[in-house]
């Protein structure tokens, strides 16, 4: 399972997750009004969202692993995702929910099914849906409040946040009131987690990720592991119907 958990989950689940290749498709950039004179951040806006992305994940050992991903959610109750390497093929099916994590992999075999609370005790990591879905759709990690740093340089907001032995430090274009640089540090040095947000595209009327990249390091037992992941969202729908989140091990 520790397998699965550092080459995936920590690339997927800590930063959301994971990719990039071109797309044939046009996609039309969001372009705000620039006028975000008040810290006001803009989260998308969704009751289900069904979407698609090219992925391209580089290991630190030069190894290169290029495939799509579907993802279907309900806000604030489910995180459903597949990952296929091509032709067709599943590798790797996960559910996140409230209460869990739950992931199959059937590549390496390596199945997860823990607790929130049972992944901290492992791993030394508080995680939870909802900081799932603020760092895949650039959000704020966290409401704001009164212990957090909050200033303004320039054309950017800059927040700094502790959460549960935590650093996180984000940019807020005013722009468009989206994230576009993103980042998470452990404090006893065991992770961190950096996250770019180049371009936005305009899906009805909303900012959603065009083009992301992460760049996660993480410490093992047998050393420091480092990967890159490139990110192009070649479908995005906030409006789709109830979906279904199938998932068995």
């Amino acid at each position: 399972m520790e397998n699965t958990m550092n080459r995936f989950f920590l690339g997927f689940v800590i930063t959301g997750m994971l990719f990039l290749t071109s797309c044939a498709k046009k996609t039309t950039l969001f372009e705000g009004d620039g006028k975000m004179e008040e810290f006001s951040p803009i989260e998308v806006k969704y009751d289900y969202l069904n979407a698609k992305a090219k992925i391209v994940i580089e290991e630190e050992s030069g190894k290169i692993t290029r495939g799509t991903l579907s993802v279907r959610a309900k806000k604030d109750s489910v995180l459903w995702f597949t990952m296929s390497p091509g032709m067709g093929m599943e590798a790797i099916r996960g559910l996140f929910t409230q209460e869990k994590i739950q992931i199959r992999d059937r590549v390496g075999r390596d199945d997860v099914n823990l607790t929130y609370l049972e992944f901290e005790r492992l791993y030394g990591l508080k995680l939870s849906l909802e900081l799932f879905q603020n760092v895949i759709w650039a959000n704020i990690p966290y409401p704001v409040s009164y212990e957090d740093r909050l200033v303004r340089v320039g054309k950017k907001f800059e927040l700094t946040q502790v959460r549960n032995n935590v650093r996180y430090f984000t940019k807020v274009e005013t722009s468009h009131g989206k994230v576009s640089e993103f980042s998470s540090n452990s404090l006893d040095d065991r992770g961190s987690v950096l996250a770019s947000f180049p371009k936005f595209q305009d899906i009805n009327s909303q900012p959603f990720p065009s083009e992301v990249l992460f760049k996660i390091a993480f410490q093992l037992p047998e050393g420091s592991q480092n990967t890159r992941i490139h990110v192009n969202w070649t479908s995005i729908d906030p409006n789709s119907g109830p979906l279904s989140f199938p998932f068995r091990f």
